[in-house]
C-alpha cells in the first residue's frame, strides 16, 4: 500500500483574523501545497504561500495533523502549522483560488458554527489547526 499524499497548510493570523483561501469545491482553505521532492515542510510552506498569496511568513510549530477526504475514497494527510506574516497583509490572490478573506478568529472558532462560515464549508480539520494555533478550547 502506498503512502497518502502530504499537504502543509499554514494558519496565517493577522490582527486577530485568519487567513483562508477558497477553493474549486467550494470550500474554505488553509493556503499550502505539496512539498517539492527534497524540500523540508517549512521550506515548501513558505513558497506555497508565497505563490498562493504573495505574502511573506515564516513557519512555526507544528500543529496536530489530519486525515482528510478530499474527494470520496481520495484522502491526504494535513500536516498545518502556525506561521507568522512578514510584513502587511495585503494579499496578491493566485489563479489557484476563487477568493481570499481575512476571517475573524471567533468567527472561524465558535463553538457551534456549523461547517458553513462566510458563505462557504470550513472543513473541521481546517478549524482545529486555526483553534491549536490561536489556544482556543
Amino acid at each position: 500500500m502506498s503512502a497518502l499524499p502530504v499537504s502543509v497548510k499554514g494558519v496565517l493570523v493577522h490582527e486577530g483574523r485568519v487567513l483562508l483561501l477558497l477553493n474549486e469545491r467550494d470550500e474554505w482553505d488553509l493556503p499550502g501545497g505539496r512539498p517539492d521532492p527534497g524540500e523540508t515542510f517549512p521550506q515548501a510552506l513558505e513558497r506555497e504561500v508565497r505563490e498562493e498569496t504573495g505574502l511573506a511568513a515564516t513557519v512555526g510549530a507544528a500543529l496536530d495533523e489530519h486525515l482528510f477526504e478530499v474527494l470520496p475514497g481520495r484522502f491526504v494527510r494535513i500536516v498545518p502549522f502556525q506561521c507568522h506574516l512578514v510584513g502587511d497583509g495585503a494579499v496578491t490572490l493566485s489563479p489557484e483560488h476563487l477568493d481570499v478573506r481575512w476571517l475573524p478568529v471567533a468567527e472561524v472558532t465558535a463553538e457551534g458554527a456549523g461547517e458553513v462560515v462566510a458563505g462557504h464549508r470550513l472543513p473541521d480539520c481546517y478549524r482545529a489547526a486555526i483553534r491549536q494555533a490561536t489556544r482556543q478550547p
